[in-house]
């Protein structure tokens, strides 16, 4: 393909200087030029490559409790606020609880270590990760 382009004469001559440093023709540097820059912008487009343990440690962090036992520990504390909570049903509550801080206690000890894996704050990270305290 054959491409005319007028450009200022400070461009010119820099590429020309280019050129001459490189050895190639101006043509040709300004292809090579224009392939780099192409190059660098889909580079920047594609994810980051994570490490096997990376991505292990994301899987651990994104799994969460499943809605069926969030749904069974709010209606229990919605009986516990009326106060309609029988003993078998306060011995669940306390199960769910512990499973609940247990959860998280391995979530957040996850963080902390992709965290240190990637040599970033625990603060910065829960940011980028979009992780936010899930209201209970």
């Amino acid at each position: 393909m054959t491409l005319t382009i007028e450009l200022k004469p400070e461009l010119e001559a820099r590429l020309q200087a280019e050129a001459a440093k490189t050895g190639v023709d101006t043509g040709a540097c300004i292809v090579n030029a224009l392939e780099e820059r192409l190059q660098h912008k889909v580079r920047r487009r594609l994810p980051p490559q994570r490490s096997q343990e990376e991505s292990e440690l994301l899987q651990k962090i994104n799994q969460g409790l499943p809605e069926e036992a969030w749904q069974e520990y709010h209606a229990l504390i919605e009986e516990r606020r009326a106060e309609t909570l029988t003993p078998e049903e306060h011995n669940r509550l306390i199960a769910l609880s512990d499973t609940i801080e247990e959860a998280h206690a391995e979530r957040m000890a996850n963080v902390a270590e992709l965290a240190l894996r990637r040599g970033v704050s625990l603060k910065s990270l829960l940011r980028s990760l979009w992780i936010k305290p899930r209201k209970v």
